[in-house]
């Protein structure tokens, strides 16, 4: 049998909830589980299913008999063919009702976890505008709307600087207006589309690598300050300093203007020399009056008036009263443990990643801290009886790892190690309950307090105070 034929309309269907990665659910009239990206709970649909395997289809609603009292008109013009911002389509109430939902689901079902009253998920004042850093592709075959495809006129400009098409690596959908990052962000971004486009430069093309304009970086602080940092593949000195100089010219309230010229594979920064065109090479952020520089390649919380409610949920559930030894593993630039160190004894940060070690020491020192100290290693190789020994027993453990959690071995070690008090900060509840569940016949979660960072999108992070047994 052919795939075409396996595909199926299941007619009149209700969506039921909210899953994974911002996908809705219905059931099959066979019991099998139907996900879809075009519904919200409450919608009556028609589905029809694309793919099917033994436990689940996916599909697309395909005819709406009703609408959901959930759904909500998306602000942006490009919903539903950009993937940035999957639960535009509704409301902001039932967005973090579906995210507490889920943390709570992860931790009792996938880590088997006794949980206290879980303390009601906390959101975003701004639901748009939210995000201090933006990346902005360029192309020069940019993604065609239906309209174009199906009209007999000739498409012209084919120049586009946006994001990828979910899933198409090499498509670009042009953005005018994006509902994320506050102005001048999209000042910039159409101000440079229309130089180049006016001045004959190459957009990129991803399938042959050709091209001048590769990628647009744009950084905002809480203290209005502005990077821009273009990546250019080709090291064309005329043209790059005609753009540098147009931006610098038209837009003066950029703080720190940064070029690149990349060309390799792949479009990372972090092993490429940046250049300062003009003004400084990074940006402040501020929190509770610790600054924290903020250069291109720095790793700092996207949305920065919520990372300050995060981090004080991380410091409250700590509970410290300036006597305690803190471990913050995963540290990254050291955020949280300069945040905490004004009410710990000292504090110790580990993190793999050397540039960010190395700032996090420029921004004690520019913070005149002296109660932190930094170390640079794998997680799962430093942090081992001979680094407890050399720095001592700490009497609370922050972790913030990534969002595959923690390794086995660093959990291993946090048992061995048996603090008074784990906080676990996790921007992914799944791998987070799996490392609770390893630690539950030591420890027992006394707190949960999930918080939404990224409105419009089904991302959340969670907050887990564990106390020993």
């Amino acid at each position: 049998m052919s795939r075409r034929n396996k595909r199926k309309l299941f007619k009149e269907v209700e969506v039921i909830d909210a899953g994974a990665k911002g996908k809705s659910v219905a059931r099959a009239e066979d019991g099998r589980v139907i996900f879809l990206n075009n519904a919200v709970p409450g919608d009556v649909v028609d589905i029809q299913t694309y793919k099917q395997r033994k436990a689940y289809y996916e599909g697309k609603a395909v005819h709406f008999h009703k609408y959901s009292s959930k759904r909500t008109d998306p602000k942006c013009a490009y919903f539903g063919t950009c993937g940035g911002c999957k639960w535009q389509h509704m409301d902001y109430a039932s967005q973090l009702e579906y995210k507490e939902k889920e943390v709570v689901n992860n931790l009792t079902r996938l880590g088997h976890i006794e949980l206290p009253e879980v303390t009601p998920i906390l959101g975003s004042e701004a639901q748009y505008y939210y995000r201090n850093k933006m990346e902005f592709s360029f192309s020069d075959s940019r993604w065609l709307t239906e309209e174009e495809i199906n009209s007999k006129d000739p498409i012209g400009n084919r120049n586009a600087i946006g994001f990828h098409i979910p899933g198409m690596w090499d498509k670009i959908i042009d953005i005018e207006h994006c509902w994320l990052q506050k102005d001048p962000s999209n000042a910039i971004r159409n101000a440079v589309r229309t130089f180049a486009t006016e001045q004959g430069m190459a957009f990129f093309n991803t399938r042959n690598k050709t091209g001048l304009l590769r990628t647009l970086m744009i950084r905002t602080s809480s203290t209005g300050e502005l990077m821009v940092l273009i990546q250019f593949f080709e090291n064309d000195v005329e043209a790059i300093e005609s753009l540098m100089n147009f931006l610098k010219t038209s837009f003066p309230e950029i703080t720190a203007l940064l070029y690149v010229v990349n060309n390799k594979a792949n479009d990372t920064l972090y092993d490429q020399n940046i250049i300062c065109y003009a003004g400084r090479d990074y940006i402040f952020e501020e929190m509770e009056g610790l600054k924290f520089k903020i250069n291109a390649k720095s790793f700092y919380q996207t949305n920065s008036e919520q990372a300050y409610e995060l981090y004080k949920i991380t410091r409250d559930f700590a509970g410290l009263s300036g006597n305690e030894l803190v471990y913050d593993l995963y540290t990254g630039t050291g955020t949280i443990a300069q945040f905490v160190s004004r009410k710990a004894k000292f504090v110790v940060g580990v993190e793999a990643v050397p540039d960010a070690i190395s700032a996090a020491k420029e921004n004690a020192q520019l913070n005149g801290i002296d109660n932190v100290s930094f170390y640079v290693g794998d997680m799962k190789q430093v942090f081992n009886d001979a680094f407890i020994a050399e720095h001592g027993q700490p009497e609370v453990v922050i972790t913030d790892p990534p969002r595959d959690g923690m390794h086995k071995d660093v959990v291993q070690q946090l048992l061995k190690l048996n603090p008074e008090k784990i906080v676990y900060v996790s921007c992914n509840s799944a791998t987070q309950a799996r490392d609770l569940e390893l630690m539950k016949d030591q420890y027992k979660v006394v707190k949960v307090q999930p918080v939404d960072m990224f409105p419009q999108t089904h991302h959340v992070e969670n907050v887990v105070l564990l106390e020993k047994i």
